[in-house]
């Protein structure tokens, strides 16, 4: 056996022993590292960064970050205890910070990091905006969206050697296009389509979080309208970004709501 056919033999065994099951959709995802690894890791970054930013305590929009950021938790809690999984959040260390910066973005760390930037909360404009944001944000770390990436990229990484080795003997010139070809066809193929699907299914997640926080998944809907009217300009095609075009998640939340209502009704959350 060559070393290129060990080195797909080993990635392909690494997927099978090496697989966590997401709970929100029953499928199976890479694990390749564990969250005991990626957690402490994940910790150190976060208050790195809040020790390299200016972040803002003792305001409203403060306290409000907290409060919808609590919400999101409780309602994770309750899903989660209510469909087997209890102690699923026993390793998050949870907490919610607004940083100064007109950046229009936030997000959640593994383990429950969360940081919201300033900029985003005109376009939030309310807490239910805040609400579609947080559940999105905290669906990526409850998935472990960000375990699959690191998988992904190490699998990715693995194969990028297989290359290597399998034209080693070729000239530097058919190495090099052959590395790029590899490179175009797992960025274009395979990574991009894979973050891609994992903004679908935060969204899907995040709506039902914030449909049980008792936040109306409808005003999801104007939250990302309002973000596609701020980005302006030329997007790239949906087929060479990290996320779906907006027309396209606009289009999927809309079709995912009255899932999260009903799913929210099981916890006595109604809308009218």
């Amino acid at each position: 056996m060559n070393l290129k056919t060990s080195l797909v033999l080993a990635g392909s065994l690494a997927l099978v022993i090496s697989c966590a099951k997401n709970p929100f959709t029953g499928k199976s995802t890479m694990a390749l590292v564990s969250n005991s690894e990626i957690f402490p890791s994940s910790f150190q970054q976060y208050n790195q960064f809040l020790g390299e930013n200016k972040v803002i305590k003792g305001t409203k929009d403060a306290q409000r970050v907290e409060t919808v950021g609590m919400k999101i938790k409780a309602a994770s809690e309750k899903w989660l205890n209510a469909n087997g999984y209890q102690g699923y959040l026993n390793d998050y260390k949870w907490e919610y910070n607004l940083v100064d910066s007109k950046e229009v973005n936030a997000w959640c760390m593994p383990g429950g990091k969360i940081v919201f930037y300033s900029g985003i909360l005109p376009i939030c404009k309310d807490d239910a905006g805040m609400a579609t944001v947080m559940g999105h944000e905290v669906a990526h770390a409850l998935a472990n969206h960000g375990q699959q990436r690191m998988s992904a990229g190490m699998l990715q990484q693995l194969g990028a050697v297989g290359v290597g080795v399998a034209t080693g003997n070729k000239s530097q010139e058919t190495q090099q296009i052959a590395m790029t070809a590899y490179g175009a066809t797992t960025q274009l193929g395979g990574m991009l389509p894979f973050s891609r699907a994992h903004e679908s299914e935060a969204d899907m997640i995040g709506l039902t979080l914030m449909a049980i926080a008792g936040y109306n998944p409808d005003t999801a809907v104007a939250f990302w309208e309002r973000m596609s009217a701020n980005a302006g300009g030329q997007k790239p095609p949906e087929f060479m970004s990290t996320h779906p075009s907006d027309q396209t998640r606009i289009a999927k939340i809309k079709e995912l709501i009255p899932q999260a209502k009903a799913e929210a009704a099981k916890y006595g959350v109604t809308f009218k």
